[in-house]
């Protein structure tokens, strides 16, 4: 099926490499024909996603430091130049300092959970604000979650509180804008080998275990997780807001 997003412009950001699941789901959203704008982080950062970019076919690219409100305005300002109606945006940033992935959850720094929830969890908050301004007729935002946020897996650590904060907006936000007609969802996707996923301690264990005993006996794909969120930015799923979609092989049922 095709089409799906013909004719609707949205945000992608989170597409830092060709491994990343933001990546997938940008060439999803073309696929299905839609437009395609993408963030990077700072200057150093911006050839990289630049290859990315015009393999959408010169894609507008646009800086946005999560971690700013001033620069997510401006981020959003740039945009609407560009883009002057906005109709979905997908969320995939995270991060933590490596040191508070590491040994002990107990030992996490102040300084290190206070980082993981404001680049993690406040940052979908901040960019899905401003969004809110060019999304003049409704639409999706999605964000991407993992199931460490409401069971303990193992050298998750401080970004398992990190996605149950994330999935705690979703729900907030989703009634704040509901009444404008946007809709908030996140997908909760199983382990996947991204560049990110391979900085957790035995990343790998975690992927033969859940091969061999999730309900389908095998791990998802980015590209299963693109199409899912495909869907969630579609008309498909007009009346789904609020929501944790697990894409996970039917592992958050079983394990």
């Amino acid at each position: 099926m095709t089409g799906l997003l013909e004719g609707k412009n949205v945000l992608v950001t989170g597409a830092a490499n060709p491994r990343s699941i933001a990546w997938a789901v940008a060439l999803a959203i073309k696929k299905h024909g839609g437009s395609v704008a993408l963030t990077y982080q700072a200057e150093r950062l911006r050839r990289r996603v630049q290859s990315l970019a015009d393999e959408l076919g010169e894609a507008p690219l646009i800086e946005c430091d999560v971690s700013s409100d001033q620069a997510v305005r401006r981020a959003i300002d740039e945009l609407a130049e560009l883009m002057p109606v906005l109709d979905g945006m997908v969320h995939s940033i995270a991060w933590a300092p490596a040191e508070d992935l590491q040994g002990s959850f107990a030992q996490t720094s102040r300084a290190g959970f206070a980082q993981a929830n404001d680049i993690s969890s406040y940052s979908l908050i901040a960019t899905a604000r401003e969004a809110r301004r060019l999304m003049t007729r409704g639409g999706g935002i999605v964000t991407m979650t993992y199931a460490g946020s409401w069971r303990v897996v193992p050298n998750y650590n401080v970004m398992g509180p990190a996605k149950a904060s994330l999935e705690s907006a979703v729900r907030y936000l989703a009634a704040d804008l509901g009444p404008d007609g946007i809709r908030v969802n996140a997908v909760s996707a199983g382990p996947i080998a991204t560049v990110a996923a391979r900085t957790i301690k035995d990343f790998s264990g975690m992927l033969e275990l859940l091969e061999s005993h999730t309900p389908l006996r095998r791990n998802v794909t980015s590209e299963e997780v693109a199409d899912a969120t495909v869907f969630l930015l579609s008309d498909l799923s007009r009346a789904i807001t609020g929501e944790v979609v697990h894409v996970d092989a039917g592992a958050h049922a079983t394990i």
